[in-house]
């Protein structure tokens, strides 16, 4: 089975069967590149990131390539999950100087986004990059500011936790 037919099977909900879907194919040759290319299709792109944060986060790095082909086909996300799951990976995939006006595109479109969730990762994207890129500091701390004011509780929770990693 591909891991394409493994991803187009999966429940979209059991963490125990995705996670058995990243233990059956991490070691293939072009798991990275299936994972890009399988988050630019709708059908795929809750999976297919999910898959990339998981790999991250067990310590592993992604080429400064595969980062920028990350974030172009986060542009054209429409599930809220694929969008959270980019969000929460920045922290691990720094940001290029030539990424950087697609990147704050997408943070300012996730600012903006209905789900809780996306805002709230989206701030610490924002964050994550004024780290990156001076020219953005003055704004994240005023976006932080305004958040804090005006965000619902679950945002402010995660904002909070931004906050402590400045002191």
């Amino acid at each position: 089975m591909s891991i394409e037919q493994a991803m187009a099977d999966w429940n979209g909900k059991s963490a125990e069967d995705i996670t058995a879907i990243y233990d059956r194919y991490c070691q293939a040759e072009f798991f990275i590149a299936d994972l890009i290319r399988l988050s630019s299709q709708n059908a795929c792109e809750k999976a297919a990131t999910w898959l990339v944060k998981h790999h991250l986060e067990k310590r592993h790095r992604l080429e400064p390539g595969e980062i920028a082909q990350l974030y172009e086909v986060a542009q054209n996300f429409e599930n809220w999950e694929a969008k959270l799951h980019i969000l929460q990976c920045i922290q691990y995939m720094p940001i290029a100087e030539s990424d950087k006006d697609r990147v704050e595109h997408f943070l300012r479109e996730c600012l903006m986004d209905t789900n809780k969730l996306v805002r709230a990762w989206a701030y610490s994207g924002f964050y994550e990059t004024a780290l990156q890129f001076p020219e953005y500091r003055d704004e994240a701390q005023k976006l932080l500011a305004m958040a804090m004011q005006d965000e619902a509780a679950s945002v402010k929770a995660r904002i909070k936790n931004v906050l402590k990693r400045q002191s």
